[in-house]
């Protein structure tokens, strides 16, 4: 028997866009507590958005995050001992948190010197969609669309 699910801590919005979402990618951005470097990061990679595309920052990080959710994943499912990739639908929640976290990791994977670049080139190709989390995205979507002959395997 499982105990009690945790109760959903409410995360403050963050002071510049007056945003929970932005909070929560900050926070993802986050190493070792360090919340002022990672909103340093952030912010400027913002300014960075702003002078190369002319566009409000928190509108291209709103529409990448947007274009980088993914609606369907695949979840491992045994039956009768054979195990089966079966494609579900993702809530919002968990929506939000892949995206936030495939944009971060593979900011951190790109070339560019400082990590508020990196994290602007990324935002930018996920915009635009294009770009690895972008990839990422449709590599799940081409994954449930390949086992859709297991969707009725659904619990």
């Amino acid at each position: 028997m499982r105990r009690r699910q945790a109760p959903k801590r409410q995360v403050l919005p963050d002071p510049v866009y007056h945003s929970v979402v932005v909070t929560k990618f900050i926070n993802g951005l986050m190493r070792k507590g360090k919340r002022s470097i990672a909103e340093k990061i952030f912010y400027s990679s913002m300014d960075i958005i702003e002078n190369k595309t002319g566009k409000k920052g928190d509108d291209v990080f709103k529409k990448a995050l947007d274009n980088v959710k993914p609606v369907l994943e695949v979840r491992s499912r045994r039956v009768g001992g054979a195990t089966y990739q079966v494609p579900v639908e993702i809530r919002s929640e968990r929506r939000q948190a892949l995206a936030i976290r495939w944009i971060i990791n593979f900011t951190k994977a790109r070339s560019e010197k400082t990590m508020a670049e990196r994290l602007a080139a990324e935002l930018m190709a996920a915009f635009s969609n294009e770009g690895s989390a972008i990839k990422k995205k449709e590599d799940t979507h081409r994954m449930a669309e390949a086992n859709k002959a297991f969707a009725h395997f659904k619990w």
